[in-house]
């Protein structure tokens, strides 16, 4: 494949996702840096992107130059057998603050990735809130799902012994729904609080998001859902898994 080929390909994946109405120009402009005339010329084939903006654009969006490659012809160059790489998923390991604030995760705010097997995410069910547009559910689906948090000290023993301080856990961004994800058995939830994020079990009560603790020796937290928002817009999503380190 060309370099004008990985180009095109680039413009019909940006065009379906604006046609779609899950990506707007304005915030293309505002993940690349570029302005909106440079994004429109682009994508209207009035002008092309150099190597570097071209990478720049592709990381914007949550994609890899590899995704923008014909499969077939890239199985011709490739050194191991098709499908060998695709075991195993790259999950970004982000701090609390990115995980609730950034819809989709570049490179620069990666701190590690850590592989998981693929087999192991297509089993966890995720789970939009339904609840009116405010909420944002259709956008959410767009967001990159999987994300690893570290707890630190206090998050880790307000959760204890269900969590320890310096837990990793796999957030799962699909999950912002109050449904049990088990019968009889509380979901944990990574919550937006100030600027970062919270690990909490949550419950609403009127227009107030309650987070308790699983540690009985730390206070119930109340946080109040705002004009326009709905609990589902604090919820950056489901805990997942667990890892410990030892």
């Amino acid at each position: 494949m060309s370099f004008v080929s990985l180009q095109e390909q680039l413009r019909r994946e940006l065009r379906k996702r604006i046609d779609a109405g899950q990506l707007t120009g304005m915030e293309l402009a505002r993940r690349t840096g570029f302005t909106q005339a440079h994004i429109s010329n682009f994508i209207n084939r009035k002008r092309g992107l150099k190597l570097s903006a071209l990478d720049r654009m592709v990381k914007a969006v949550g994609l890899t130059l590899y995704d923008l490659l014909n499969p077939r012809e890239l199985a011709q160059y490739a050194e191991t057998p098709p499908g060998a790489e695709a075991e195993y998923a790259d999950v970004p390991l982000v701090e609390g603050r990115i995980a609730a604030g950034s819809e989709v995760i570049v490179n620069e705010e990666v701190k590690e990735v850590l592989k998981f097997r693929r087999t192991f995410l297509n089993r966890i069910r995720g789970e939009l809130a339904s609840l009116p547009a405010a909420a944002g559910a259709a956008g959410r689906k767009n967001w990159t799902r999987f994300v690893l948090i570290k707890v630190d000290q206090k998050e880790g023993m307000s959760m204890w012994p269900r969590l320890n301080p310096g837990s990793t856990l796999l957030v799962d961004r699909h999950y912002n729904s109050l449904v049990p994800y088990r019968k009889n058995d509380r979901n944990m939830y990574a919550v937006r609080r100030a600027d970062g994020c919270t690990v909490k079990y949550v419950e609403v009560a009127d227009q107030v998001l309650i987070l308790r603790p699983h540690n009985s020796d730390y206070p119930v937290e109340a946080i109040p859902i705002q004009e326009g928002q709905t609990y589902a817009d604090l919820i950056v999503g489901r805990v997942a898994h667990i890892a410990v380190e030892t």
